[in-house]
């Protein structure tokens, strides 16, 4: 009989990574993104990788523990450019499976869809296999969001809203050590 034993000391480990990529024209969903990397960098044990979609590759993907993904709201809906990065996920053989989801948007005005994008963002990645989730509480449950040009929220980002970026980051995080446990 032969005993192998092994101390996690001695062996390295990669860290948990947290993708967290964007469509942002005006530079107001790049902001959510870093106060969402503000919020997961909390946790040593996660590594945060943060670049706008046309950036991301399948392979940040594949080998992200979770994905936070953030879009503009146009006319109620994801940005035409974050749409295409969707379709543009791998599918065959479910590499995205059992993977950490959340969303993140942007919109100009009260009640012009903020939501609405997050729940597509949302129905996505469920279609993937990954599991999602939402913001800290009840104020933001389909993740976080921002109004970014009606009043009285046009003049700069809203300390409030980056809270809410923030809160989720740390959610999302927080999952992934949960979730993915090595």
């Amino acid at each position: 009989l032969i005993l192998f034993f092994c101390s996690t000391s001695l062996v390295a480990q990669k860290p948990h990574t947290i993708l967290i990529t964007y469509h942002s024209k005006s530079g107001k969903t790049a902001l959510m993104a870093n106060a969402i990397a503000k919020g997961a960098a909390i946790h040593i044990d996660i590594k945060i990788v943060i670049k706008p979609i046309e950036q991301t590759s399948t392979s940040d993907l594949v080998n992200a523990d979770a994905i936070i993904l953030g879009s503009p709201v146009h006319n109620a809906n994801l940005s035409s450019d974050v749409l295409k990065f969707i379709e543009s996920w791998p599918f065959e053989g479910s590499p995205l499976k059992n993977k950490i989801g959340a969303a993140f948007v942007t919109g100009g005005g009260i009640s012009s869809g903020e939501e609405l994008v997050q729940v597509s963002i949302l129905h996505a990645m469920l279609v993937f296999g990954m599991v999602v989730v939402g913001g800290e509480d009840w104020t933001a449950p389909f993740g976080a969001s921002a109004i970014t040009n009606e009043a009285p929220f046009d003049t700069k980002m809203n300390d409030a809203f980056l809270v809410k970026g923030q809160n989720l980051g740390k959610r999302v995080a927080e999952s992934v050590l949960r979730w993915h446990k090595k």
